[in-house]
């Protein structure tokens, strides 16, 4: 966890003050960490965050399957944050060629989003991927209309690269578009 300072602490609700443990997600997690990135991402009930793509997106975000192959895959785990016994993010971490690690499936329970959590698992996930896998760069694909969304991976030190990726129109599991423009761009970050 990240250090913080004696006045930051005294700012932090009750809640905050719990400690975060983090951990390798298991097969049993599954059903847990499906209903919280769906609701971090899609639905009414993401509105209660700020990283919903509810305006963008409709249908599902991911399934058990798809969320069972991440823990299965021999190159890839799902990071988990628990607070008090209590499931609040995930993230993807998936070893790549060069040195590269894709970091997606970035989720914050939707009530407990803007308080912090979120950059301290992102740290976690970057320490992880260097420690464990020797990954010098991190790499993710963010909908270029979530400006917002890529405004604060930018403050975390990520570049926007220009690299542009068609939204995959059709494919129901990655969500029904509400629009016609979507598409990815590629962020980077020396880790």
């Amino acid at each position: 966890m990240v250090p913080q300072d004696a006045s930051s602490r005294a700012q932090q609700s009750p809640e905050e003050l719990i400690p975060v443990s983090f951990r390798i997600a298991e097969t049993t997690d599954i059903p847990a960490l499906v209903t919280l990135i769906e609701s971090a991402y899609r639905g009414e009930g993401s509105r209660q965050g700020w990283t919903t793509e509810a305006d963008l997106l409709g249908g599902g975000r991911t399934d058990a399957d798809a969320v069972g192959a991440v823990i299965d895959a021999a190159d890839s785990v799902m990071c988990v944050a628990e607070r008090d016994g209590l499931l609040v993010g995930c993230c993807q971490l998936e070893r790549r060629a060069d040195s590269v690690v894709y970091f997606g499936m970035f989720a914050i329970r939707p009530g407990r989003q803007g308080g912090g959590l979120g950059r301290v698992l992102l740290a976690e996930a970057e320490r992880v991927a260097a420690e464990s896998w020797g990954g010098k760069t991190m790499h993710m694909t963010v909908i270029r209309q979530r400006e917002e969304l890529i405004a604060w991976y930018e403050r975390r030190g990520y570049l926007r690269t220009g690299i542009l990726s068609p939204f995959p129109y059709g494919d129901e599991r990655f969500g029904i578009p509400l629009r016609d423009d979507l598409e990815f761009e590629l962020l980077t970050k020396d880790i």
